[in-house]
């Protein structure tokens, strides 16, 4: 156990925890009392544009290497540069550190922050280099992590505050994998209640904001990921997805993320507060960059490092070398009438269509009833309901639910009232009985997409990520469009791709009876991140990144 008094209430044992952390940042690494006198307050209700007002780099905390170092570079040239000796690991981590330090003072994005042990990991990399060694691909690159993974010496409390005090003992196996290729783990990042909303806020660290416009969430579940990454507080960071919480906060925040197939990635060893054993739609290890280099670093340093034998969850299947045809087959999934669409996701789709046919490549439109959008949600969201345990958690610490997991319920009771289901009354059947008939209904819809793959000759989808951009705190709820993967278990990639604005301006948005979607307001939302997502099946991750690299560059200009 750590040093927070597990008799105290709850509320002790949160402040307790929030100023050990607060402690942690050196003296020189805090923001002038004045300087959040800078924006309009508070932060989490008023629109502030860190990024473009450039809040990081004016806060003076940074020297101007550090801000080169973390602002320069790609993935790729920061590791060329640790290899070659043109940067060392202890300035590159020291530059990281001070970087993420500054996030986490403006949008509170961080859980556990390790800075120290992190200097000392870097100078042990930098003697290592020094003597002719590189400890792996990932030599000297610091590397943030999202907070239910384990690292030896601190707390993976998952924002709940019936794990709090609980020191891990060892590592993740995927941070020791990082680890064994020459990562450095410098901080943990924040996460929702339960892990089960879009919304990272929870009552042990609080709420994490979007560093495009603070009175926007950042996304979840690996919302502090995708805030950190936004304001460059690191390079590459570690998420994991269920429905999409590695792609929501890509989408939030204007990162790639990629959801890679189940258990590609070690996703074993980690803090849940599910019931053990009760694996239904598998959660998957997946990052989030700046850079889709950087994004192909990961899995190729992480697929040949034979991670089964550190996590006997994972196929092992080494790295394969592919190549994307010249001109793709694509299909359209099309918008749901259940989850319509804001007008920037659908304007910002129709625009990646239009670039893509000038390129050459083939569009093929799907049919709503074939890709069962609807259906594919509501199993996916019976299965999830099997398992109360994360519930169990926050009654037994006495704490209450965070806003955001309370929307969702509304919202999900709503569609139960008002849209007709796709699935028999199930309230007869046990546990078992409901889980075995709705595996059954999985496996039929994984067998339509297969069909329908073959159908159409597809080499890859193009899918809304979510019916929005990043919204207004607490307010996003439901992942139709991101949940759809993982009920199907592809690989699936979002990519950033322009932003909310004037072609926006004008355009309305009004919900019926049988419809759900976060609320539309175009002054809050102006200037958000947009994207698209893409995916293919089933453990093609290799030739899904090559295709999103392929289409990334289309939408970029640069082919």
């Amino acid at each position: 156990m750590g040093s927070v008094n597990q008799d105290l209430p709850w509320e002790e044992r949160v402040a307790t925890k929030r100023q050990v952390c607060a402690d942690k940042i050196p003296a020189a690494w805090k923001l002038p009392d004045n300087y959040l006198d800078n924006f309009q307050l508070p932060l989490s209700e008023k629109n502030n544009n860190l990024i473009k007002s450039q809040a990081v780099r004016k806060s003076g905390i940074l020297t101007e290497q550090e801000l080169r170092i973390t602002e320069d570079y790609t993935i790729s040239e920061l590791l060329s540069a640790l290899a070659d000796g043109t940067l060392t690991s202890v300035e590159v981590t020291l530059a990281y550190s001070k970087r993420a330090a500054v996030a986490q003072q403006l949008v509170n994005c961080l859980t556990e922050t390790m800075f120290e042990e992190a200097k000392e990991r870097a100078q042990y990399l930098d003697n290592l280099r020094a003597q002719g060694q590189l400890a792996g691909p990932l030599h000297g690159l610091p590397v943030s992590i999202k907070d239910n993974f384990h690292r030896k010496g601190t707390e993976a409390t998952i924002g709940m505050v019936s794990f709090l005090g609980e020191v891990s003992t060892e590592n993740s196996p995927l941070v020791d994998i990082l680890l064994k290729l020459g990562a450095v783990i410098y901080v943990k990042t924040n996460v929702p209640q339960t892990m089960m909303t879009a919304d990272s806020d929870n009552n042990v660290f609080g709420r994490t904001l979007n560093p495009w416009n603070t009175s926007l969430g950042p996304g979840g579940s690996s919302g502090g990921e995708g805030a950190l990454i936004a304001l460059r507080g690191s390079p590459l960071g570690v998420g994991t997805d269920i429905g999409g919480s590695v792609r929501i906060p890509a989408l939030c925040c204007g990162t790639y993320g990629f959801r890679p197939s189940a258990a590609r990635i070690p996703n074993g060893g980690m803090r849940v507060c599910t019931t053990s054993g009760m694996k239904f739609l598998l959660s998957c290890a997946g990052p989030l960059s700046l850079d889709l280099d950087g994004i192909e670093t990961f899995f190729k340093s992480i697929f040949n490092a034979q991670p089964a034998l550190y996590d006997s969850t994972v196929l092992d299947i080494p790295w394969r070398q592919v190549s994307a045809k010249p001109i793709l087959r694509i299909g359209i999934v099309p918008e749901s009438p259940t989850f319509p669409l804001h007008p920037p996701v659908r304007r910002i789709l129709a625009e990646a269509a239009r670039v893509l046919e000038a390129h050459g490549h083939k569009l093929i439109p799907l049919d709503i009833e074939e890709c069962q959008i609807v259906r594919v949600n509501e199993i996916s969201w019976n299965i999830f309901s099997l398992d109360q345990a994360a519930l169990g958690h926050i009654k037994s610490a006495g704490e209450p639910p965070i806003p955001s997991l309370v929307h969702v319920g509304k919202v999900i009771e709503k569609l139960k009232g008002s849209v007709k289901s796709t699935l028999p009354d199930l309230s007869e059947l046990d546990r078992m009985g409901k889980l075995a008939y709705l595996n059954t209904c999985r496996a039929e819809l994984r067998e339509t997409y297969r069909k329908m793959w073959v159908r159409h000759d597809l080499d890859i989808c193009i899918a809304p990520p979510a019916q929005n951009t990043a919204v207004a705190h607490d307010m996003f709820a439901i992942a139709p469009y991101t949940t759809l993967l993982n009920c199907l278990d592809y690989p699936s990639c979002v990519i950033p791709f322009g932003k909310v604005g004037e072609p926006d301006a004008q355009a309305t948005f009004e919900l019926k009876e049988d419809q759900t979607a976060p609320p539309y307001n175009f002054e809050q939302l102006e200037g958000a991140p947009c994207s698209i997502q893409v995916f293919t099946t089933t453990l093609r991750d290799e030739e899904c990144l090559q295709m999103t690299k392929q289409i990334d560059q289309c939408l970029k200009g640069t082919v």
